[in-house]
C-alpha cells in the first residue's frame, strides 16, 4: 500500500512488468558494459549480473519530466517508459542500474550523496558514468543558449560539463570509485588538492542549476494544462527568468572552477616541465567548457595566466627549481645547485625579493 502511494505521488502508472528473460537481457547488457568500460574498479561481472537480475522492472507510463526510466529504491524496483522499444532500454536502464548498485554497495552515503544538497553532484557523476559506458559519442549542442561538447546531451548536461571540467583537474577514478562503492575518495581528493570550501561551493552552484531545471520543468508542465492567455504569458516570463538564472549560474560556476582549480595548480608549479604540462593543460581546457558570443572570461583568464607563466618561467631558470615546503603553504625554497657559496648567498636574498612578488602576483590572480 506504501509504494502504491509513493507510485501514484511519483506520477508513475504500471503498466507491466518486464519477464525473467527480458530482466536477464538488460543486467547481462549493462554489467557487461560497465566491466569493459571501468576495469580499474575491479567489479566483477557475474556478481554485478546477479544482483542486477534480482531487480523489479516494469513498463510504465510516467512524468514527462523523467528521462525515460526511474529507479525507485524504496522497492528496488526500476519503472521504464511504456513508449521505450525493448532494444533501446538497455542503455536507458544504465544510469538507473548505477543508482541501483550505490544502493547495493550503500554504506553511510548513497553514491556521492552526504545529504540533499549533493544531488546534482551525483546525479552528474552517474550520467557520466553511464553515458561512458554505453560508448556515447560526444556531440555539440546548445542549451540555455549555452554553447558545449558533451557525451550527455539529453540527460544533465550542463552538470555533466562542469563535473567533466573538475574531474580533469582530479580524474575521473576517485569520482567514479565514491559513484560505486559510496565514499569518500572524490570528496577527500578534492578537498586535498584544493580545500573544503571551493568543494563545498562547487556542489551548492551544481545542486542549484539542478532545482532551477526541476523549476522550469513544473512551469512547463503548468502551461500545458493552462488555458488563460495572462496566465501563459506569466509562466513565459517566469520561464525566461529561470533560464536566464541558470545561464548565469552556469557561467559563474565554470569561472569559479577554473579560477580557483588553475590558481591552486599555478602555485605547485616547481620545474620547467611543470610550466610546459601547465600550459598545455591550460590550452586544452577550452574544448571542455561551455560557451556563448558573449563568453569572455576563458581568454581573459587564459592571457592573464599566460602573463604569470612566463615570470615564473624566468624565475625558475634565473634560480632554480621551486621546492614546495607543503601543499597548503605559500613559503617557497628556491634550489640552487651551483657550488659557489657567495653567488649563492647572493641569490638567496635576490628569491626572498621575489618570493615577495610572486606573492602579489598569486594575491593578482586569486581576485
Amino acid at each position: 500500500m506504501k509504494i502504491d502511494l509513493l507510485l501514484k505521488n511519483e506520477g508513475i502508472e504500471v503498466v507491466r512488468e518486464l519477464s525473467k528473460s527480458e530482466v536477464s537481457t538488460i543486467a547481462k547488457d549493462v554489467a557487461i558494459k560497465l566491466c569493459l568500460a571501468f576495469p580499474e574498479h575491479n567489479l566483477n561481472r557475474l556478481d554485478l549480473f546477479n544482483a542486477l537480475s534480482g531487480i523489479k522492472m516494469y513498463y510504465a507510463n510516467l512524468p514527462k519530466d523523467f528521462s525515460g526510466a526511474k529507479y525507485i529504491l524504496d522497492n528496488n524496483s526500476i519503472y521504464f517508459n511504456s513508449s521505450l522499444h525493448f532494444e533501446n532500454i538497455p542503455s536507458t536502464a544504465m544510469h538507473e542500474c548505477i543508482h541501483f548498485i550505490q544502493h547495493y554497495n550503500i554504506t553511510q552515503n548513497f553514491g556521492l550523496v552526504n545529504s540533499s544538497k549533493d544531488t546534482a553532484l551525483n546525479e552528474a557523476a552517474v550520467q557520466l558514468m553511464a553515458s561512458e559506458a554505453n560508448m556515447h559519442p560526444e556531440v555539440e549542442v546548445k542549451y540555455f543558449d549555452i554553447c558545449l561538447k558533451t557525451i550527455s546531451p539529453d540527460f544533465y548536461p550542463l552538470e555533466c560539463s562542469l563535473l567533466n571540467q573538475i574531474a580533469s583537474f582530479t580524474g575521473t577514478y576517485p569520482l567514479y570509485n565514491s559513484v560505486l562503492f559510496s565514499n569518500d575518495i572524490f570528496k577527500n581528493t578534492f578537498i586535498t588538492k584544493f580545500n573544503k570550501k571551493v568543494y563545498s561551493n562547487i556542489v551548492k552552484r551544481l545542486n542549484s542549476i539542478l532545482n532551477l531545471e526541476n523549476e522550469i520543468n513544473c512551469y512547463m508542465e503548468e502551461m500545458v494544462n493552462e488555458t488563460k492567455k495572462k496566465s501563459i504569458e506569466n509562466l513565459n516570463k517566469l520561464i525566461n527568468y529561470k533560464k536566464q538564472k541558470i545561464m548565469a549560474v552556469f557561467f559563474q560556476t565554470q569561472n569559479y572552477i577554473m579560477r580557483t582549480c588553475f590558481n591552486y595548480e599555478f602555485n605547485t608549479i616547481r620545474t620547467l616541465e611543470d610550466i610546459h604540462n601547465f600550459k598545455n593543460k591550460l590550452y586544452e581546457y577550452k574544448n571542455i567548457i561551455g560557451y556563448n558570443e558573449d563568453y569572455l572570461y576563458y581568454n581573459d583568464f587564459y592571457r592573464s595566466m599566460m602573463n604569470l607563466l612566463v615570470v615564473k618561467k624566468e624565475q625558475i631558470k634565473a634560480s632554480g627549481e621551486v621546492n614546495l615546503l607543503s601543499n597548503k603553504s605559500t613559503s617557497l625554497i628556491l634550489i640552487d645547485t651551483r657550488k659557489n657559496k657567495l653567488a649563492f648567498i647572493k641569490t638567496f636574498f635576490r628569491k626572498i625579493k621575489e618570493l615577495f612578488k610572486s606573492e602579489v602576483s598569486k594575491d593578482y590572480i586569486n581576485e
